[in-house]
């Protein structure tokens, strides 16, 4: 067990990280002097690579490993794989893990920096993980029971008998946890790292923008007004950080980036409500929070994996608009989608925005006062 260290408040100014490593990419050239004359600094700041080509690049590298991936994925396997089946998935989620897993791999010894450097170290790594397992089967079950002493929910019998409880389970448990990892470690770890240390509130805007903007223009989406709420409700507080010039403020920057990004990402998904697209914003929010408070992205990984699991498998809903083959329990939805959620599932009801507040307050009551990431400053 890793020693706890002392609390760090949430406005200090945090530490720089790793300076051995900062001067290491200073003698290899990787950071440049401060003259502005010098052809480099488009490229390369004091940091190593700036942060907006470090995110550009990630992205292609990402986008050339899941697409090769995805190409030899049909060479092998060529039969329809577009159902919900835990085995579709499982080749899915492993394809997405392999993608930002070998895109941030590439990313670290490029900008020489170790993999964990993007917020997956951290004191107590693997109690960060099982409290955030913990949180988030907790706080869907509070929803799920909501919404089926409301009326919203009805059960059915049991979807499985057997040992088939127990392959399932183990099933959809990989598959959730790859999808942990993969979207954590595309949102949480990289972006929110990265961004975090070459981003002010005129860049945030302007990325949030440009997210706004091309659903605005037509791209197909489901529930986009999601989206647009979450980027216009983080307008007034990033805005007034910058204003204050609070140090450590470039983080709640890049969250207020990924977050969004992260709501904008589900818009692709089938039966998606507004409802439900805010919720994966803000929960995408307090994802980073957890981040912030805890030191890692582990509990976050933990409280995503459990979450998904706890709705796809333990208790049979939608999610996202899907319905998986083989689950524990069955239920649908009933009455107003506003209320039940309709076929988004328990995220597409308005019930789920309480308990992502009650999800919040547990967090900092529990690790408010414990040590915050060592994170960068914002940019000027």
């Amino acid at each position: 067990m890793e020693p706890e260290v002392e609390p760090l408040a949430m406005d200090a100014t945090p530490e720089p990280a790793h300076d051995d490593d900062a001067s290491a990419r200073q003698a290899s050239g990787l950071a440049v002097a401060e003259n502005p004359r010098d052809p480099g600094w488009f490229l390369i700041g004091d940091d190593g690579l700036r942060a907006g080509w470090s995110v550009l690049l990630f992205s292609i590298l990402a986008y050339v490993f899941y697409f090769a991936l995805q190409i030899l994925n049909v060479t092998i396997h060529p039969a329809d794989m577009d159902s919900f089946s835990a085995r579709s998935a499982l080749i899915e989620k492993l394809i997405e893990a392999a993608a930002v897993a070998g895109s941030a791999l590439l990313m670290a010894r490029l900008e020489q920096r170790r993999f964990d450097d993007f917020n997956l170290s951290g004191p107590r790594r693997i109690a960060r993980f099982l409290a955030g397992f913990a949180a988030g089967f907790a706080a869907l079950s509070l929803l799920v029971g909501s919404l089926w002493l409301g009326g919203w929910l009805h059960f059915g019998p049991a979807g499985l008998a057997g040992v088939r409880i127990l392959l399932y389970a183990g099933a959809w448990g990989v598959v959730f946890l790859l999808t942990g990892f993969a979207e954590e470690g595309a949102f949480r770890c990289y972006l929110q790292f990265t961004l975090a240390r070459g981003l002010n509130f005129w860049w945030a805007l302007a990325a949030v923008g440009l997210l706004c903007l091309r659903l605005a223009l037509g791209a197909q989406g489901n529930g986009v007004w999601g989206v647009y709420l979450m980027a216009a409700l983080g307008v007034a507080p990033c805005l007034y950080l910058h204003l204050k010039k609070t140090p450590g403020s470039g983080f709640w920057q890049a969250a207020w980036v990924t977050s969004t990004l992260f709501g904008y990402w589900h818009t692709d998904n089938n039966g998606e409500n507004w409802v439900g697209i805010f919720a994966a914003a803000a929960i995408g929010f307090v994802f980073c929070v957890s981040v912030r408070l805890t030191g890692s992205a582990w509990w976050a990984i933990g409280c995503h994996a459990a979450w998904d699991w706890a709705e796809t498998y333990f208790y049979g809903t939608a999610d996202s608009g899907f319905v998986a083959r083989g689950h524990l329990l069955t239920a649908r939805a009933a009455g107003n989608a506003l209320w039940s959620g309709g076929a988004d599932g328990p995220e597409g009801s308005l019930l789920v925005l309480g308990v992502i507040l009650l999800l919040l307050a547990a967090l900092i009551a529990v690790y408010g006062r414990k040590r915050t990431a060592a994170l960068p400053q914002a940019a000027g």
